[in-house]
């Protein structure tokens, strides 16, 4: 279901949208505060040119308007998050360092800066940024939804869960019911998730991209729920809105490998990466062509990886629980042992106790790494690739009847998406 950026590779969905959340300002509620358990809807807004919106704001800087700073690093932001283009980090990270030199309390400067460091992955300085654009002007909301973001990658779910539902009470938009779409899917709570994200979708965005996006991932809930048809509509709604937009057509991928059609899965990926060549994109064209008995091309696929990896580290993104997982399955399995532990050590998240149980099994302590795989699954998600490294896991550790339920898990609500995965793990199942 994720859509992981280059920016971010499998960053969770509610950090992605941050910088929506800081540029928009504006937001009115159609009805009054909801519950996390029942969302009102809010009407679709304007859309806006994100490179119009980045020339004028340049313009206004070069003017000496350093007050738009702030506005133009959310810009350069945005445009990552349309384009995969990471070198914008670097121009928002240079234009916020000088910001915060002039005004170390300026809030909205604090915010975009908490922006950039949780879409690097350092979420501790994330929450500490966020905190401090708080404590510059108490009772705002500006810093709470990357709060809620930084609060969920370090793992302090009950924290994260107070705060989102302070957000969710005093500004119910597209931002707050998609973090609320994202808690509930961690949770297994998919029909929830999915209303949510509904409500998302419905409350629209000032950009194409945004609500694309979250088209898209109403796609991927609807079809880890199983519901094929949804998602193709999710997808088809997002690429009316966008087309080609990467997210939506690794969607309609991931549908065609569903369905059986592997050789149009192959195809479909393979525009994709044309487009946006992300790790996690180029990982799966690898995997299905290894799936269809492409050999060579998977093969040469899944090693441009590496590279794709240190261009994001060169960056400044904390890329660790992916690469782990990465290594444990094509690579060095000491190596990604110790990237998962690092990436524990920075965000103790259930991703990276997936990452390092998964990283551990695979270098042959299946017992050390299903206590990881429990971890992991401790607040009951039903990703299937977190079942499915607990599924497999545990059937190496011993625990069959685990193994089996996990795998089984895994396979109800998305796993075909993953064709080498499923045959693998149809196979253990035998």
């Amino acid at each position: 279901m994720r859509a992981r950026r280059l920016f971010a590779v499998a960053l969770a969905f509610a950090t992605a949208l941050a910088v929506f959340t800081a540029t928009r300002s504006d937001e009115r509620a159609a009805a009054g505060p909801p519950r996390v358990g029942g969302l009102n809807a809010l009407a679709v807004r304007p859309e806006a040119d994100t490179d119009a919106l980045i020339a004028r704001l340049q313009a206004d800087v070069r003017g000496g308007r350093t007050d738009r700073a702030a506005a133009l690093a959310a810009a350069y932001l945005q445009k990552v998050r349309e384009t995969g283009d990471a070198g914008f980090y670097t121009r928002a990270d240079a234009l916020l360092r000088q910001a915060l030199a002039r005004d170390p309390r300026d809030q909205q400067t604090l915010v975009q800066a908490a922006t950039l460091a949780a879409a690097r992955h350092d979420f501790r300085g994330a929450l500490r940024l966020a905190r401090r654009a708080a404590a510059a002007q108490p009772g705002t909301l500006a810093p709470l939804p990357i709060t809620v973001d930084a609060l969920v990658e370090l793992g302090r779910y009950g924290a994260a869960e107070r705060t989102l539902q302070r957000l969710v009470d005093l500004k119910p938009n597209l931002a707050a019911y998609a973090r609320v779409s994202y808690f509930r899917e961690l949770t297994g709570d998919l029909p929830g998730a999915i209303e949510a994200m509904r409500r998302a979708v419905a409350a629209g965005g000032p950009v194409p991209e945004n609500v694309a996006y979250v088209q898209s991932l109403l796609g991927g809930l609807e079809f880890a729920r199983g519901d094929l048809r949804a998602a193709r509509h999710a997808y088809d709604a997002a690429l009316a809105a966008m087309p080609a937009y990467a997210p939506a057509a690794a969607g309609r991928a991931r549908l065609a490998a569903a369905t059986g059609d592997l050789p149009g899965a192959v195809a479909r990926w393979q525009r994709v990466v044309q487009r946006l060549p992300l790790p996690e994109y180029v990982i799966a064209l690898g995997e299905t062509e290894l799936a269809t008995g492409r050999t060579t091309a998977g093969r040469r696929d899944l090693a441009l990886v590496r590279a794709q990896h240190k261009l994001l580290a060169g960056e400044g993104v904390n890329t660790d629980s992916e690469r782990a997982i990465y290594e444990a399955d094509y690579g060095d399995h000491t190596y990604g042992v110790a990237l998962a532990r690092s990436a524990w050590a920075n965000a103790p998240s259930v991703r990276s106790a997936d990452a390092l149980g998964w990283a551990l099994a695979r270098s042959g302590d299946a017992r050390g790494g299903l206590r990881w795989a429990h971890r992991a699954l401790r607040i009951g998600s039903l990703d299937p690739s977190l079942r499915y490294h607990a599924g497999m896991t545990a059937l190496a550790a011993g625990r069959r009847a685990e193994g089996r339920r996990d795998l089984r898990l895994a396979i109800a609500h998305g796993l075909a998406a993953q064709p080498l995965q499923l045959r693998r793990a149809r196979e253990a199942l035998r």
